[in-house]
C-alpha cells in the first residue's frame, strides 16, 4: 500500500519541475518580445506629455511616409514571389529530382545557415561581391568588358536590396516547403500514373491544390521576414533607400526627424502588417496539414 502512495504521487511531484523548463523561454518572451510591443504599442496613441492621441496614426498618411510603406511592399512582395518560386524548384528538386544525399544534406544545411544570415554580415559580402569596386564587378570588367554598373545595375536601389534579400529568403523557402514535399503521398501519384495522367497533369490537378495554402502561407511569412528586415537594409543602403523600417529608424534615433512617438505609430503599423501575414501563414499551414496526416 506505502508504494503504492509513493508512485500515485510521483507524477504530482514531477510536474512543477517540468514546468519549470519552461521560465526561460517565457521570460525571453515578455521582456524582448511581450513587453515592448505592449510599450510601441501604447506609444503610438500618446503625446510626448503622454495624453491619449490618434495624431501619430494620423500623421501615417503624409506622402513621404506613405511612399516608405509602398517601397517596402514592393520589395517584400517581389522578394517572397522570387523566393517562393526559386525556392520551391531547389525544394522539389532535391525531393523528388531523385537528387543524391551527398547533395540533398548540404543544400538543406546550407538554407538553414543562410535563411539567419542577414545584416551587417549580408550587406559587407555583397557590397564585397556585387558593390562598385566588389571581386565579382571587377571580374566582369577586366576580364570581359562588362560593367555591371553602366549597363543600370546598382546594388543600392529597390532591386539590389531585392537580390541581397533573395540570399535568405530562398533558403528559408526552401527550409519550409521541403516537409510540405516530402509528406505527399506516394498513393496519389501512383493513383494519377494509373489513371493515365502525365507529370504535368499530376502536378496541375492533384499536387499543386494541395501545396496551394502552404505555398501561400510561406508566401505570407516570406513577405513578414521581408517587411521587417531593417539591419540589412540599413547597412546596404543607408538612407538612400526610404523603406520603412530605416524612416522608423531616423524618426526614434535620429538627429534631424526625431520624433519618438511618430516612430512608434510606424512600428505600430509594421506590427498590424506583419501580424496579418502571420496570421494568414499560420491559417493557411493548419489547412496543409490537414491534407498530409
Amino acid at each position: 500500500m506505502p508504494l503504492h502512495d509513493t508512485r500515485a504521487r510521483s507524477p504530482r511531484a514531477k510536474l512543477p519541475l517540468a514546468w519549470l523548463g519552461l521560465v526561460p523561454f517565457v521570460a525571453f518572451a515578455l521582456l524582448f518580445l511581450i513587453l515592448p510591443t505592449m510599450h510601441i504599442v501604447v506609444g503610438a496613441f500618446r503625446t510626448v506629455d503622454g495624453t491619449p492621441t490618434l495624431q501619430n496614426l494620423a500623421n501615417l498618411f503624409q506622402p513621404s511616409i506613405l511612399a516608405a510603406y509602398w517601397i517596402s511592399i514592393r520589395i517584400s512582395f517581389a522578394t517572397a514571389l522570387l523566393g517562393c518560386l526559386i525556392g520551391f524548384a531547389i525544394a522539389a528538386a532535391i525531393t523528388f529530382g531523385g537528387v543524391p544525399k551527398a547533395i540533398r544534406g548540404p543544400v538543406l544545411t546550407f538554407s538553414g545557415v543562410a535563411s539567419n544570415f542577414a545584416g551587417v554580415p549580408l550587406s559587407f559580402a555583397f557590397l564585397a561581391t556585387l558593390g562598385r569596386v566588389g571581386l565579382v564587378t571587377v571580374l566582369l570588367r577586366d576580364w570581359f568588358g562588362i560593367n555591371i554598373y553602366t549597363l543600370g545595375f546598382n546594388l543600392l536601389s529597390f532591386w539590389g536590396l531585392t537580390l541581397v534579400y533573395l540570399f535568405f529568403q530562398i533558403p528559408l523557402m526552401i527550409l519550409i516547403i521541403t516537409p510540405a514535399l516530402e509528406g505527399m503521398k506516394r498513393e496519389w501519384r501512383e493513383a494519377a500514373d494509373i489513371l493515365g495522367a502525365t507529370g504535368a497533369q499530376y502536378w496541375r490537378m492533384v499536387a499543386l491544390p494541395i501545396l496551394t495554402p502552404s505555398l501561400l502561407g510561406t508566401f505570407a511569412l516570406l513577405f513578414a521576414n521581408s517587411f521587417g528586415a531593417v539591419a540589412t537594409a540599413y547597412a546596404l543602403t543607408g538612407s538612400s533607400l526610404s523603406i520603412v523600417p530605416i524612416v522608423l529608424f531616423a524618426q526614434i534615433r535620429g538627429d534631424v526627424l526625431q520624433d519618438p512617438h511618430l516612430g512608434y505609430a510606424l512600428a505600430f503599423g509594421m506590427i498590424v502588417v506583419t501580424g496579418i501575414a502571420n496570421g494568414l501563414y499560420v491559417w493557411l499551414r493548419a489547412r496543409t496539414e490537414r491534407w498530409t496526416r
